[in-house]
């Protein structure tokens, strides 16, 4: 008998032990489906559950690295419902042919052999092909040109710079390598990168262009892992004329940034365009090796703004044609955009979404939106930046004052509907208006439940949606605090 074989006939059961991790496996499955749990957690084992902490092993470091790195707070979370509370989850690298506790049978994992048949690297270049490509890499957002881009003193500059970039005839000497876009979510960064993707392919067919994600870099670069062929997924970069590359922000791991690293390197070098977008510049890429955020910074680093009042007008009133599409009948208010614009000082996507929520009331509704009724509707999309302003001393007393109660029978436990309508009034103001909690709400209204504001709460926002009285009321009386 052979020492392997031996050992497994030696191999204690630990069925308990099997049984918790198959359902946690499970569970993993069932959160991250098939393709990301066989490439994260396939070939991983449950060693031990002992003193509150469990551990696991994986075969490679790297494996070992990215689910520290990506999942071990998910993997903690699911293992405690087996287990009870874990003060910790390790996880080890293990040996091959070492013993698994949790299965009680040898752990093999053997190299796949070296793949030397040209029928199979031209079959897992063209899957690692498909990888890449299959988000983005052909797939445009048609509305994303820069016809469709709205130009103002916030991304003057940047669009400036990839009209350059998407206008640079092959062969000619690039004026911007790399370009590197930066700013806040919703402000225009992808829409930039979509716009130099669709111009270059129109203008200049010959040319190949790949854009996508830094999230589809990576597992295209684990997918050639798996397949034990990462020349076939460097050779995706070689014929790469414009490569753009979006969140940057997002791309993890030594060996995935050592081989993006390679692939800028390469294309740079031999003078082919490269675009990268990330929600901070180059210097606060904290998870990106020194050298690349050098070469990074090499280039020209652009950032974007947020929109000025004059620029916000402009998107509100495209996204407002686009979404009529010629029907007028559920036209907007020039005031009720206006208010929009003021209100709302984000960017686009943020001005799309008010615009909707508008919109979407007014249809609802069947009837046109007030401005204080918009007012209100836009209340919870305008931010909490001036939440801490608001007092709620400031709403007891425009509360009272509007219904000509007094501030001790608001605080009272007084029943009265005169009263009692009033002060639900006032929570509900104090919730919308304010970083006040629900139970220092209750506190503040004469000692009272935070279930109590609760249902103030939900019942004055449950009549506002069928009394059009009641909600201009409201309205009224958010604007008349608003201005204090």
């Amino acid at each position: 008998m052979t020492n392997l074989a031996q050992t497994l006939v030696n191999i204690p059961k630990h069925g308990p032990l099997k049984d918790q991790w198959q359902r946690i496996s499970q569970r993993l499955k069932a959160e991250l489906g098939d393709d990301l749990y066989n490439s994260w957690f396939g070939r991983m084992d449950a060693e031990d559950c002992a003193a509150g902490m469990l551990t696991v092993s994986v075969p490679t470091r790297f494996l070992r690295s990215w689910i520290e790195n990506h999942y071990l707070t998910k993997l903690h979370k699911i293992a405690e419902s087996e287990f009870g509370p874990l003060s910790s989850v390790q996880v080890r690298v293990r040996i091959q042919g070492e013993v698994s506790r949790a299965n009680g049978q040898a752990v093999v994992d053997q190299p796949r052999p070296a793949v030397a048949m040209p029928e199979r690297n031209s079959a897992v270049a063209a899957q690692i092909q498909t990888f890449l490509t299959a988000e983005r890499g052909n797939n445009y957002d048609e509305n994303q040109t820069f016809g469709s881009f709205i130009v103002g003193s916030s991304n003057q500059l940047a669009h400036a710079a990839a009209m350059r970039v998407a206008n640079a005839v092959s062969g000619a000497a690039l004026t911007f390598n790399p370009l590197f876009i930066h700013s806040a979510a919703g402000l225009g960064k992808t829409h930039l990168l979509n716009a130099v993707a669709q111009h270059v392919r129109m203008t200049q067919p010959g040319r190949k262009v790949l854009m996508l994600t830094a999230e589809r870099f990576m597992y295209g670069f684990i997918h050639a892992i798996r397949q034990r062929d990462t020349l076939a997924f460097k050779d995706q970069f070689q014929s790469v004329d414009v490569l753009l590359i979006d969140d940057f922000q997002f791309l993890q791991g030594k060996a995935i940034q050592q081989e993006f690293c390679h692939a800028f390197n390469s294309l740079v070098d031999s003078k082919r365009q490269v675009v990268v977008a990330a929600d901070v510049p180059p210097a606060q890429l904290d998870t990106i090796d020194q050298r690349m955020r050098s070469r990074l910074m090499g280039g020209l680093v652009i950032d974007i703004e947020t929109p000025d009042l004059d620029q916000r007008r402009k998107i509100l009133d495209m996204r407002h044609n686009a979404m009529l599409n010629g029907d007028l009948s559920g036209a907007i208010a020039p005031e009720i955009l206006e208010l929009i614009a003021n209100r709302i000082t984000g960017g686009g996507r943020e001005l799309e979404g008010a615009l909707n929520r508008i919109m979407a009331y007014q249809q609802f509704n069947k009837s046109p939106i007030t401005l204080d009724l918009a007012s209100m509707v836009l209340r919870d999309a305008a931010g909490t930046a001036d939440l801490g302003r608001i007092k709620i001393d400031d709403i007891l007393k425009i509360v009272g004052r509007h219904y000509n109660v007094g501030r001790t029978d608001l605080l009272s436990p007084r029943r009265a509907r005169a009263v009692v309508m009033p002060r639900q009034i006032g929570m509900y103001l104090a919730k919308k208006l304010t970083a006040r909690s629900l139970p220092e709400i209750g506190r503040r209204f004469g000692g009272r439940d935070h279930s109590t504001v609760l249902h103030a709460v939900r019942k004055i926002d449950e009549q506002i949606k069928g009394d059009e009285k009641l909600a201009r009321e409201v309205a009224m009386l958010i604007r008349l605090v608003e201005q204090q």
